[in-house]
């Protein structure tokens, strides 16, 4: 028998029950309770949930059921940095670190992110459907999570997001490719909206040889799991849970704020308009190298002017109030691929990923569309230039570690250019370049500075497009006299009590939506963040 037909062979063993209580440090009654009240809004989402939950504990009980087989505790060493598994393992409680057996039954985890947007104004020679506004904005987002997990059977967890959102990007998300706020959503809302943005299955299976530790974190439960290993995760979450990975600009909630420095601004991912969608994703990790492949259900049309154009299918269920529809099966996706290489310079960590996507769906040539809009106005209806198309591109990421507790990183990304895009941004080419540094070297360690720049341009098909009054995801000026956006950011963030923090952050925007008529803008933003 292969090692790989074992391990999947010996991988569903019976998860020993253990009687499971919130620890006292993680349990402010009136947090909690004020979160709960909030989410149970979504009525018919839950009941949704609740339906695919106990499929996947009846589907857990007939493969428990159904392996005899022992739990056998590794003895190998442990993953880089982690301590050597005992044989034998104490009990455990639902919030204690486990190893190779049970580990972690459940947990649960909050975040709350407010930030707010602010530009003073700037020089504009016009203004079109979907400029940013020059005479100054002022702007909030609010985001609140309740995440909680659970181990069905060994190496399966389900793990479900409930989302509160309310708040507007500058000019409800428009008129910069780059948009500084990771949360300014372009479903904005006055009233806060709910959804289940995650709600889906993790198998793990183990293939032998060195562990490493698994944290208590929101999407993971604490424990040990094998380096080489494989990963099928199936359900409703987003693609940059797996992909597109940086240490140092990659969460908007505590790190750049920037959706350039949070994901591939070139990438047009498969999501709705908040940023989730269904999908699966498969992982192959080895000690050394990782590879990815996912592929997740694309809307039927444009994320388009802040009609909820972008809703998915899934939002009929899982969202409140109830939008969207699902995209025609087969000609509605979004898939990738990525593979990542680690190393490691004079003991420094660094990481370097290439990624590979395709997608299909309802797309407007720019060509075709353009010639529309010179024929019949920039009021034209291009909707005859929509059929069934194909999108690809490439991107890089890298991470380096140079010095302790300091890091530089950098995205590269490029799409075809021919057809315009669907969820994310218009930016058809982009590069990035940033440093950010933890406060141990003047005494803050709790504190974090970053650094970076952006440049993101539009193919030739798209800026006569946007020339004739086109109007794209962000991008929508009525004319233009093309530049190539360029952002530089920068941010301080620094704790005010152990699970909170406040960030200052500045980024100053040449060439909005790639348009040299307009700007530069000043954008200043403040952010307060917590978490349990």
């Amino acid at each position: 028998m292969s090692t790989l037909a074992a391990a999947i062979r010996n991988h569903f063993v019976a998860v020993p029950y253990i009687e499971a209580k919130a620890s006292s440090y993680r349990s402010p009654t009136d947090i909690l309770a004020q979160t709960i009240d909030l989410l149970l809004g979504a009525a018919s989402g839950i009941s949704v949930a609740i339906i695919v939950v106990t499929v996947f504990l009846g589907w857990g009980r007939a493969a428990l059921a159904a392996s005899p087989d022992p739990i056998t505790d590794a003895t190998s060493a442990a993953g880089p940095g982690a301590a050597a598994i005992p044989a034998a393992q104490p009990p455990l409680s639902a919030t204690a670190k486990g190893t190779n057996g049970p580990g972690q039954i459940w947990n649960w985890h909050v975040q709350n992110t407010d930030i707010v947007q602010s530009d003073p104004g700037f020089h504009a020679k016009y203004s079109g459907p979907a400029s940013l506004s020059s005479t100054g904005n002022v702007k909030e987002t609010v985001s609140l999570d309740l995440f909680a997990g659970v181990r069905l059977w060994r190496g399966a967890e389900a793990h479900v997001d409930g989302l509160m959102w309310q708040g507007f990007g500058l000019s409800t998300t428009h008129g910069i490719e780059s948009f500084p706020d990771g949360d300014a959503y372009k479903k904005g809302t006055k009233i806060p909206n709910f959804m289940f943005a995650r709600l889906f299955l993790r198998q793990t299976i183990g293939l032998g040889g060195e562990q490493e530790a698994v944290p208590d974190d929101q999407l993971t439960l604490a424990g040990r799991q094998d380096i080489s290993r494989l990963t099928f995760t199936i359900g409703r979450f987003t693609p940059l849970d797996v992909v597109d990975h940086n240490t140092y600009a990659q969460d908007s909630h505590t790190q750049f704020m920037s959706w350039a420095l949070m994901a591939n601004l070139a990438w047009d991912y498969g999501q709705d308009t908040i940023g989730y969608t269904t999908g699966i994703a498969v992982e192959l990790n080895q000690p050394k190298w990782a590879l990815r492949y996912i592929c997740f259900s694309m809307p039927p049309y444009q994320n388009f002017q802040n009609v909820g154009s972008g809703d998915s299918g899934d939002d009929q269920y899982l969202t409140w109030p109830a939008r969207g529809r699902y995209g025609e099966f087969f000609h509605s996706w979004a898939m990738a691929s990525e593979f990542e290489r680690r190393y490691r310079i004079n003991a420094h960590p660094g990481a370097i990923r290439f990624l590979a996507f395709l997608n299909e769906g309802s797309m407007a040539s720019y060509h075709a569309a353009t010639a529309l809009l010179l024929a019949k106005g920039p009021a034209a209806n291009i909707s005859a230039a929509q059929a069934y198309r194909y999108k690809y591109g490439f991107g890089l990421n890298w991470e380096q570690e140079v010095a302790k507790n300091a890091g530089m990183f950098s995205r590269l990304g490029w799409n075809d250019g021919q057809t315009q895009a669907m969820e994310f941004s218009d930016a058809n080419w982009t590069a990035s370049l940033g440093v950010s540094v933890k406060g141990d070297r003047w005494q803050r360690p709790g504190d974090t500075v970053g650094l970076a720049g952006i440049i993101s341009g539009a193919s030739r098909a798209q800026q006569k497009f946007l020339a004739a009054g086109g109007v794209g995801i962000l991008a929508g000026d009525g004319a233009l006299t093309y530049g190539c956006e360029k952002v530089v950011e920068a941010y301080y963030d620094f704790p005010i009590w152990k699970p909170a923090h406040v960030a200052v952050d500045y980024q100053f925007i040449s060439n909005p939506a790639f348009n040299r008529d307009r700007g530069p803008v000043s954008v200043f933003e403040g952010r307060l963040h917590w978490e349990l």
